[in-house]
């Protein structure tokens, strides 16, 4: 039994969704977000929520009857709210900022990396040591963070890089003479 699964999922207020065969499609005010789930669960609409149960007991039912409806449910979240994740960086020199819809880096690289931000993702620089990534697609926003923390992640070292606030990185003790 899927603890995840048999949990409904609750449309809040501004929020709509349609259901068309295997097909959700939720409306809100940041936007409109669509999700096909498999073959192997059944979605219903009743009094402002949404149910996923399995169709039959195969291992597969089961797997998709839970990811199917934490899918829903972060469509429901994305168009409603949206994701943030917030970014330091810590560094001498480090500094990022906005220019159009370009993100311009300064890592201690010789040159300057210039990171182009993709539709449907805002991003923004509030101070030069801080990034905020939004949107209402959760797997679109964590891999452009992804993307920009590949650029320099944090070293253990001295702590210098981007990393996620609130983020823990183990320091090394360097070496001794």
């Amino acid at each position: 039994m899927s603890r995840i699964g048999k949990k409904p999922v609750a449309l809040v207020k501004g929020v709509s969704a349609t259901i068309s065969g295997q097909t959700v499609e939720v409306k809100g005010p940041k936007g409109t977000r669509s999700f096909t789930a498999g073959d192997n669960v059944t979605l219903t609409i009743e009094n402002d929520t949404i149910k996923v149960t399995p169709r039959g007991t195969s291992k597969i039912a089961r797997q998709q009857w839970g990811m199917s409806r934490s899918m829903i449910e972060n469509l429901v979240i994305g168009v409603s709210t949206g994701f943030k994740k917030e970014m330091e960086i810590q560094g001498v020199g480090y500094r990022a900022a906005m220019n159009g819809n370009v993100l311009k880096l300064s890592l201690g690289y010789s040159h300057e990396v210039n990171f182009a931000v993709p539709a449907g993702i805002t991003v923004t620089s509030p101070k030069q040591t801080e990034i905020i990534v939004e949107g209402i697609d959760q797997q679109q926003v964590g891999q452009v963070a992804a993307n920009i923390r590949e650029w320099r992640k944090p070293e253990p070292y001295k702590g210098k890089g981007i990393r996620y606030k609130g983020e823990f990185v183990f320091r090394k003790e360097g070496k001794k003479k």
